[in-house]
């Protein structure tokens, strides 16, 4: 009995130390990989492409699919992820039947600047990936540690009941002609479970609040048209009011999502089965400079900005004009304008710091002019060919300084500096 007590005792000590001493080896100052999160318009058109050919909701849906994924999506998903999750950055590469893994994660609420700068080898498992090799900064860990990691972290951003969806799905992930290839089976029936499951139940509660209010506020329009500054103005004041005791870019957050999916003419059951039940608001054309294009182009970005990030806002922006300028409207630098304003609207309504002091300007009262940038100058409808001879495409000298032109009018506006 006396020797167990001095062991014990021994462990009190040194347990302790060990701790302290991993936490030393896997901390580091500087990261090992620094990289912009970059989106382009054909990242967007891969990833809406992979969406449509695996969308559960298409008739022609088999339980039964796979899925190809080039090592390049994969990359900048995983770059894009670290970005926004935890302001860092990745590179994710395929060799020699294996997946190589470089991260640099920094805590987003930490006090002090600080990173953890991450080395993995992945190789092909039954139902995912398994770590076979992985160090955080100087400290080595066993790959167990890495899988269990990663259901610890899939649970807290999508939640244990979507992330358990996902992972019963999967049935086997392999390496295949430079491609990861997931193998899953998803039973159609599960499609609106896993909408519930990834979004939580408190935010599902804040959509049905802002929901309720637009339809309270819209139960009798005035007009056939509302200016989306109004609206706006009316879901603040809410949200600048509830978020005396709630996060006030949660509120704001909830509060775009909802204004996205009316401006656009959408239900929110197509995201939320629930919402299906909820009041809904009289229909009614939202405009923005007496436009409802605008309104459109705006309030989206703006919601994605604030749930997803300013680059995808940005990249899916320029998506849609370019496949107008070949098929469509034409390209518009009004609605890039649009686009760009709305994604800044979105920065500082989701952002930690910014969120409760933007909430109480919009809830103060705004106008068109306040949110959105003069455009009557600016060129808009034309066709690819067009475009690409008085601008040289995207990557042009002249559409770079449009481009920079739209921004520096955004950047003018008293609401956004």
């Amino acid at each position: 009995m006396h020797l167990i007590t001095r062991i014990l005792t021994i462990l009190s000590y040194i347990l302790p130390l060990v701790l302290v001493a991993a936490i030393y080896m896997a901390v580091d100052l500087r990261p090992t990989v620094r990289r912009a999160a970059e989106i382009t318009p054909g990242n967007i058109h891969s990833a809406r492409q992979i969406l449509a050919q695996n969308d559960p909701r298409r008739p022609a849906y088999r339980t039964r699919q796979s899925l190809a994924l080039n090592p390049q999506d994969l990359d900048l998903a995983a770059n894009y992820l670290a970005y926004f999750y935890a302001n860092g950055g990745a590179r994710l590469s395929l060799g020699n039947g294996r997946i190589e893994l470089t991260a640099s994660l920094r805590p987003p609420k930490a006090p002090v600047i600080f990173y953890f700068n991450i080395a993995a080898i992945l190789s092909s498992g039954r139902s995912a990936l398994q770590f076979e090799e992985l160090s955080i900064g100087q400290l080595p860990l066993p790959g167990f540690v890495g899988n269990w990691l990663v259901k610890l972290i899939g649970a807290q951003l999508i939640g244990k009941d979507a992330y358990d969806l996902v992972h019963d799905a999967i049935r086997r992930v392999e390496i295949i002609n430079g491609q990861i290839v997931v193998l899953y089976t998803w039973p159609a029936s599960s499609t609106g479970q896993l909408a519930a499951a990834v979004i939580s139940v408190e935010d599902q509660e804040r959509l049905r609040v802002y929901q309720e209010r637009l339809a309270l506020i819209n139960s009798a329009p005035r007009s056939r048209q509302v200016p989306l500054a109004e609206l706006s103005a009316a879901l603040f004041e809410l949200a600048t009011f509830r978020s005396q005791q709630l996060s006030a870019a949660g509120e704001n957050r909830a509060a775009l999502v909802v204004l996205a999916f009316y401006v656009n003419g959408n239900s929110l059951g197509r995201l939320l089965p629930a919402a299906n039940s909820w009041p809904r608001p009289h229909e009614q054309v939202v405009t923005l400079n007496g436009r409802d294009d605008f309104a459109k182009h705006f309030i989206i970005s703006a919601a994605l900005a604030a749930s997803a990030g300013s680059p995808l806002a940005d990249a899916m922006g320029l998506y849609k004009e370019i496949a107008d300028s070949r098929a469509g409207s034409g390209f518009s630098f009004g609605d890039i304008a649009a686009d760009r304003a709305g994604t800044r609207f979105g920065e500082l309504a989701a952002g930690i710091i910014s969120a409760r002091k933007f909430q109480q300007r919009i809830s103060g009262g705004i106008g068109e002019k306040d949110i959105m940038p003069a455009t009557a100058d600016l060129p808009e409808f034309m066709p690819e060919a067009e475009f690409k001879r008085r601008f040289g495409g995207v990557n042009g000298i002249d559409y770079k300084k449009m481009m920079a032109e739209i921004d520096r009018r955004i950047a003018a506006l008293p609401l956004y500096r």
